[in-house]
């Protein structure tokens, strides 16, 4: 009876792992079914630079640029604000932190977490828009800028945990023999933990990227959803996911429109595979 439970319980989880495999390709193609159909009109290059994105208008232009543009801009302004905190915050919390307060910060940075994003979204309206529009005399606090630091707050706790993770995952006998030969906690932490779990700390930022591309109701609430090519980040701008979850609800079904939608959905699929799958790859790497 103890062998078959085994062999139910391996088979099991095997069906599992292959449901997830086929789930993922099914929506890859239902992607392609729908999202392709837009090309027929609108040539692939005109798809992805075009810098007009008109879809009600007579003739309608399917131009995703502005909205590359957009999500690109906001992911790199969260990024900038959200790895070296998040970076030191793992360093703080693995070799600095007294034990009371590793505990403390890692239950808040985890209740952070668990904030879900349309609130978020509306502490950003309510709150930070007014203070950025105050302190840059903007015309508006709903800019690219805002978006980026609050995507900023919810990509941290990614990177913190899994930076977290890589720290500890380092053998001790190359902290002691660091520290055996003369150097300081600084220079074990710089010198040593840092570049041993680089591997990790690399995949950390990839899969918090990750968070940052794929968030929709935070960045569509906060940026001003102004499909124009920013030319600063002082700028309104509009991203891909939020372009998807605004006109998604009243488009046409099997219109123009409605494929171009999915086209976009396919474009988001690339970026996020190509983004877990180099953060898969580097978390797994051994030097």
């Amino acid at each position: 009876m103890q062998k078959i439970k085994e062999f139910l319980i391996e088979k099991i989880i095997f069906l599992c792992g292959i449901a997830s495999i086929i789930f993922v390709l099914l929506i890859f193609f239902f992607l392609l079914k729908e999202g392709l159909s837009v090309f027929k009109t609108t040539p692939v290059l005109k798809f992805l630079f075009g810098k007009n994105w008109y879809p009600i208008s007579e003739p309608p232009e399917f131009g995703i640029f502005p909205l590359l543009c957009g999500s690109f801009l906001v992911t790199v302004g969260a990024g900038i604000l959200s790895i070296p905190i998040g970076i030191g915050c793992a360093i703080y919390i693995a070799y600095v932190a007294p034990k009371k307060i590793k505990e403390l910060l890692k239950n808040t940075i985890e209740l952070l977490a668990a904030i879900p994003s349309v609130v978020l979204g509306f502490i950003g309206i309510s709150i930070l828009a007014p203070f950025i529009k105050n302190i840059f005399n903007l015309p508006t606090g709903l800019t690219a800028l805002t978006g980026s630091i609050l995507l900023a707050l919810m990509a941290m706790p990614t990177i913190v945990s899994i930076a977290e993770d890589a720290f500890y995952s380092i053998p001790k006998s190359y902290i002691e023999a660091a520290a055996s030969l003369g150097a300081t906690h600084w220079q074990v932490i710089w010198r040593v933990c840092i570049p041993s779990a680089r591997s990790g700390l690399l995949a950390a930022i990839m899969l918090g990227i990750g968070r940052v591309i794929g968030e929709t109701m935070a960045v569509m609430m906060v940026t001003g959803n102004a499909a124009i090519i920013p030319k600063s980040i002082f700028q309104p701008a509009r991203t891909l996911t939020a372009t998807i979850a605004a006109e998604m609800g009243e488009v046409v079904i099997g219109s123009e429109h409605y494929f171009a939608l999915f086209a976009i959905g396919i474009i988001l699929f690339i970026i996020s595979f190509i983004i877990n799958v180099s953060a898969d790859i580097l978390l797994h790497k051994n030097k």
